[in-house]
């Protein structure tokens, strides 16, 4: 009962890689599946550490950091239900470059990366999969990394608002994002000091492009928001 529940949720929020497996190797799969749960702002792992899970996102929100000069964070990508992580350092052979943690309390299931390799050997669509999600990463890597060092800080902090716009989506008014951060995490994830983003999140207030109440904010004028974030 509990392994036919357990295939249950590996099916469906493993959906994308279940339809690549043969049956035994979904066997093998269940078998290995752990859940883990982390509480809000608990590290899921920290970078140097030995790599060990292909981590998926079931439930909650996560992201992924890293430290910088003087103990500055970056917020590097946001993972969203169900995406996959954690794995780019085990076929690096190398320690995390980064760390992830979650955003809220958050339900992750994860495949030993042991595992995951042994079926690459023999699978070569999944080999395919996962040269698609890297490829995927390193594009939109490289499109934050101009965006980061060339927009003004209207058209970083814009972008931000979209990102989380199209990650986690709107409330149920669809105006609402369905996440509340901190000034800072907010700031970390458009590379700018805490003080500009409140000054910046104060214009465009001023500009009615949105409202904010608290950690809530509420995107009034996208297209105004997209329009800065493209000509930032």
């Amino acid at each position: 009962m509990i392994k036919s529940a357990l295939e249950k949720v590996i099916s469906e929020d493993l959906a994308e890689i279940w339809s690549i497996l043969t049956n035994e190797e979904k066997h093998r799969i269940i078998d290995a599946f752990e859940i883990h749960n982390f509480k809000k702002n608990q590290i899921i792992y920290a970078e140097g550490e030995a790599p060990e899970y292909l981590w998926c996102l079931l439930k909650g929100k996560v992201k992924k950091f890293k430290e910088g000069v003087g103990g500055r964070v970056q917020i590097l990508r946001l993972i969203r239900p169900v995406q996959y992580f954690g794995y780019r350092a085990y076929f690096a052979q190398e320690p995390y470059v980064s760390s992830a943690g979650a955003f809220e309390a958050s339900t992750l299931g994860a495949v030993p990366m042991e595992l995951v390799m042994d079926l690459i050997r023999n699978n070569n669509n999944l080999a395919l999969f996962f040269i698609k999600e890297l490829s995927r990463n390193l594009g939109g890597s490289d499109t934050k990394i101009v965006n980061l060092t060339q927009k003004h800080i209207r058209g970083r902090l814009a972008e931000a608002l979209i990102v989380l716009k199209d990650n986690y989506g709107y409330e149920d008014d669809n105006s609402t994002l369905k996440i509340y951060m901190a000034r800072e995490d907010l700031a970390n994830l458009s590379n700018m000091t805490t003080s500009n983003a409140i000054r910046t999140l104060s214009g465009f207030v001023n500009e009615k492009i949105i409202t904010v109440d608290g950690r809530r904010i509420r995107i009034l004028n996208e297209a105004m928001l997209k329009k800065i974030s493209k000509f930032g």
